[in-house]
C-alpha cells in the first residue's frame, strides 16, 4: 500500500499461495524497484516497495495464469507481457491467461505509467517463466529418470527425445503445490534467441475488441445498480455558499447525498440522475482567478511558489563547466523564450467507476492507471483497512497519464454507501475537461553560444513550471546549465504522456535549428557535429535516410528534423509541411520517425505505439490549448477544443531500430517528443518564421 510519500508493502506471502490452488506457484522477489511516479507535487526518484513480487501459476490441467498489477489502457501490454512468458515456457501465446490490475489477485504495483512496463515488469515475468521452466524440467527428469540436459520443453510438454516419454505441464504439477523464490539470475533467453518475443503476434482479445464484445470500464453492470451524478461547483476553487435539496429528495427512487461540499445523487437511470441534479439549487462563492491570456506572465511571477499545485516533476537539471567561459568562446549567441499551453488528455473514455459494498467490503471497478493507489485512497476516505477494499481495472479506453487519481472511484463509493446499492458513475465530457488535470503549461528560456565552425560552446536552459523531464541535452556541450523552476499553477496539472519531455524537446530542438541557421549549417550536419552518443546519432541518420534528407523541397513546402530521448529510448522525426499562403493553413503532409527502444518485443505493437504518439503529438504541436478565465474552462468540449482529425493525418513512415544487444525499453512516451520541433523547424524552413509557442498555429499562420 501507499503510505505518505513512500510506497510500502509488507505482505503475508502465504496470501499469494491461497489464491493459486494446486500446481506450481513461482514467486519473484526483487530488492528494489525505482522510478515510481509520485503523487502530484511530490518529487521523483523515490524508492518503490522494498519487495515486489510477481507470480505465475501452472494448474493441474496445465493452464498457465500470469498475474501483474499493470493495467491495459490501450498500449497492448497484455499481448507483449504474454509474449514474454510464452517465450520462456516455450508455449503459444494463446496458452497464457493474463490477470491484470485486480488488487485482490495481483501483486502490489505502483501503477502503469512512465513507460516502465516493458523494462521492469516484462523482465520480472520473464524470469518467473524461466524459473518455472527449469522447475518443470527438474520434475520431468525425476519422473523419467534421465539427465535434465536431455529434456526438451515445447508446446506445454517436457519431452525426452530418446525414450519418447512426454509429460504435460499438468502431469508434472498434478497434486503438487510447489513454490520457489527466484533471484535476478534466472536463465532467460537472450533477445537474439527469441522465437516468439520479437515477432508481430496478433493482439490478444483483438477480435472481441473490434467487434465490440470487449467490456470496458463504462460497460460494467451490477445487479440492482443505480446511476450516479455529482454536483460540481460553478468554477474552480469555489466553496459552497448555500444549497436547497428538497426538490431532488422528493423525486421517487432518487438518493441524495450531502457530505460537506460533496453533493451527489443516485437514481435508477442516468436520465433520472441528471434530472435530480438539475433540481438542486446551489450557490457558490468564488474569487477572481487568472486567465489563459495572462498565463505565462503569471507563471514567471509565481516562480518558486510550487507548493500546492506547482510544476509537475522537478527532477533533472544540470550544471557543468562554466557558462561564462562558454559564452566568451562563442562567435554567435542565440537567446529566445518558448511557451507551452495547458492541454487536456482528451481520452475517448472519460473517468468511470462502479462501486459496490458487501458485508463491509468495498469493490470498485475503475478505469485507472494506479489501482493500488486507488485502493489506498479509498481505504483512507472510508476508514477501512486496505484488505477491505478491492479495485479491479477493466480494460480502459486510454489514459495518457491522465487517469492516476481516484476521484471518480471515491464519488461512486460515497453514493453506493448511501444508497445501499451498487452505483455507476461516468464523468461527462464537460466534467472531464473541467475537473480532470492538465499537462502543465510552461515558459522556457534558452540562451546558447556557438562558434562559426558549428560547435556549441554554451547552453543555458530554464524551464518554468512544465517540468524537468529530459531537461538536460545529450549534445556534447562542455558548458551547460539547466534549471527547472516550480511555479504556482492556476489550473490543476499532472502527468501527461512523456511529461515535460515534449516541452523541453520543443524548445531545445527548435533552438538547435536556430543555432545551425546562425552559422549557416545544415540542421542534420550541425546536430551530428555536436553529438557523440551513438544511439542518438543512429536514429537521426536513419530518419534522415528514410526521409531523403538533403533534397530541396518544392515551393511552399518545408522540411525539418528533430531528435530526442527519454525513458531509455531515442527518437528522431523528419517532417514535411505545406504552407497555404492564401488561407494561412499549415498542412503536415509527411512524418518519418526512427525509434530505438532496445530489443523490440512486438514490432506491430511498437509501430502502433509510435504512430499513435505521433498523431497525438500533432494536436499539442499545432492547435490544442486549454482556454480559461476566472476559474472556468471556456473551451471544454470537443466542438471547441481542437484535437487531430482524420483530415490532419499525414503520411506516416516508421523505422524500427531493433537493438538485440540492448534491454527492451518502454515505447509509450518517447515517440511523441520530436514531432513538434520537427514540424516547427519545417515551418521555419518554408517561411522564415520561428514559432516559439505550443500550439504553433491554433488560428492559422500569418504569412
Amino acid at each position: 500500500f501507499f503510505e505518505g510519500p513512500r510506497y510500502v508493502f509488507e505482505p503475508d506471502r502465504r496470501d499469494f499461495f491461497k489464491l493459486a490452488g494446486a500446481g506450481i506457484v513461482v514467486c519473484l522477489f526483487l530488492d528494489d524497484v525505482v522510478g515510481q511516479q509520485p503523487r502530484q507535487g511530490q518529487g521523483f526518484g523515490q524508492r518503490g516497495p522494498s519487495e515486489l513480487s510477481a507470480w505465475l501459476h501452472i494448474s493441474e490441467t496445465g493452464k498457465v495464469t500470469v498475474y501483474t498489477g499493470k493495467a491495459e489502457i490501450g498500449q497492448n501490454i497484455r499481448t507483449s507481457l504474454s509474449q514474454a512468458v510464452a517465450e520462456e515456457l516455450r508455449l503459444p501465446i494463446s496458452a497464457i491467461t493474463m490477470v491484470m490490475a485486480d488488487t485482490d489477485l495481483v501483486p502490489p504495483d505502483a501503477g502503469t505509467f512512465g513507460s516502465m512496463t516493458t523494462p521492469q515488469m516484462a523482465p520480472q515475468l520473464r524470469r518467473a517463466g524461466a524459473a518455472a521452466r527449469e522447475m518443470l524440467i527438474d520434475l520431468a527428469a525425476e519422473e523419467a529418470k534421465v539427465e535434465r540436459s536431455t529434456l526438451v520443453v515445447a508446446d506445454g510438454k517436457v519431452t525426452d527425445p530418446a525414450s519418447k516419454k512426454a509429460f504435460t505441464f499438468g502431469d508434472l504439477t498434478k497434486g503438487k503445490k510447489l513454490t520457489k523464490a527466484v533471484g535476478p539470475n534466472a536463465p532467460v533467453a537472450p533477445a537474439k534467441e527469441w522465437k516468439l518475443a520479437g515477432t508481430p503476434v496478433p493482439k490478444v482479445n483483438g477480435r472481441a475488441i473490434v467487434t465490440g464484445a470487449h467490456k470496458y470500464s463504462p460497460d460494467i453492470q451490477r445487479p440492482g445498480m443505480l446511476f450516479g451524478k455529482v454536483l460540481r461547483p460553478s468554477a474552480l476553487n469555489s466553496t459552497l455558499a448555500s444549497v436547497d435539496l428538497k426538490d431532488a429528495k422528493a423525486m421517487p427512487g432518487v438518493v441524495v447525498v450531502q457530505d460537506g461540499d460533496f453533493i451527489g445523487v443516485a437514481a435508477p437511470t442516468e436520465f433520472q440522475a441528471e434530472q435530480a441534479l438539475e433540481a438542486i439549487k446551489a450557490e457558490w462563492k468564488t474569487s477572481p482567478q487568472p486567465s489563459s491570456k495572462e498565463l505565462f506572465d503569471y507563471l514567471k511571477k509565481n516562480a518558486g511558489a510550487g507548493g500546492g499545485g506547482g510544476g509537475f516533476g522537478g527532477r533533472g537539471g544540470e550544471n557543468r563547466g562554466s557558462i561564462e567561459k562558454g559564452f566568451a568562446a562563442a562567435d554567435q549567441k542565440v537567446e529566445a523564450k518558448y511557451t507551452i499551453a495547458y492541454i487536456a488528455h482528451a481520452p475517448l473514455e472519460p473517468r468511470a467507476a462502479v462501486a459496490e459494498w458487501q458485508e463491509g467490503k468495498l469493490t470498485v471497478w475503475h478505469g485507472i492507471q494506479t489501482p493500488f493507489r486507488a485502493r489506498n485512497d479509498l481505504a483512507n476516505a472510508f476508514h477501512l483497512s486496505p484488505d477491505k477494499v478491492r479495485v479491479i481495472v477493466p480494460d480502459t479506453g486510454a489514459g495518457y497519464g491522465g487517469k492516476q487519481s481516484s476521484e471518480a472511484a471515491q464519488e461512486a463509493a460515497r453514493l453506493a454507501k448511501a444508497a445501499g446499492k451498487p452505483v455507476k458513475l461516468v464523468w461527462t465530457r464537460a466534467e472531464e475537461f473541467m475537473w480532470a488535470y492538465f499537462r502543465p503549461a510552461g515558459v522556457i528560456e534558452v540562451n546558447a553560444g556557438v562558434t562559426k565552425d558549428g560547435m556549441i560552446t554554451a547552453w543555458e536552459f530554464h524551464n518554468y513550471n512544465s517540468g524537468g523531464s529530459a531537461i538536460s541535452p545529450k549534445y556534447d556541450i562542455a558548458n551547460v546549465k539547466t534549471v527547472f523552476h516550480p511555479c504556482k499553477s492556476p489550473l490543476r496539472q499532472g502527468s501527461y504522456r512523456a511529461l515535460a519531455a515534449t516541452a523541453n524537446h520543443f524548445a531545445r530542438e527548435c533552438h538547435i535549428d536556430d543555432l545551425a541557421h546562425a552559422v549557416q549549417k545544415d540542421p542534420l550536419e550541425f546536430r551530428l557535429k555536436n553529438i557523440k552518443d551513438e544511439r542518438f546519432r543512429a536514429v537521426l541518420e536513419a530518419a534522415a535516410k528514410q526521409f531523403g534528407w538533403g533534397v530541396k523541397p518544392p515551393a511552399e513546402h518545408g522540411v525539418g528534423i528533430a531528435g530526442g530521448f527519454e525513458k531509455g529510448s531515442y527518437v528522431a522525426t523528419c517532417a514535411e509541411v505545406v504552407i497555404d499562403k492564401t488561407g494561412g493553413r499549415v498542412f503536415v503532409t509527411r512524418l518519418v520517425t526512427a525509434f530505438d527502444c532496445g530489443a523490440v518485443v512486438n514490432p506491430d505493437g511498437l509501430k502502433n505505439q509510435i504512430e499513435g504518439a505521433v498523431i497525438m503529438g500533432l494536436g499539442g504541436a499545432m492547435f490544442e490549448a486549454i482556454e480559461f478565465e476566472n476559474g472556468k474552462i471556456t473551451n471544454g468540449r470537443f466542438a471547441r477544443y481542437r484535437v487531430p482529425r482524420f483530415s490532419d493525418a499525414p503520411q506516416l513512415e516508421t523505422v524500427l531500430m531493433d537493438r538485440k544487444d540492448l534491454p527492451s525499453a518502454g515505447a509509450g512516451e518517447t515517440p511523441i517528443v520530436a514531432m513538434a520541433p520537427a514540424v516547427g523547424n519545417a515551418i521555419f524552413q518554408a517561411t522564415g518564421q520561428r514559432l516559439r509557442s505550443m500550439p504553433m498555429v491554433p488560428h492559422g499562420l500569418k504569412v
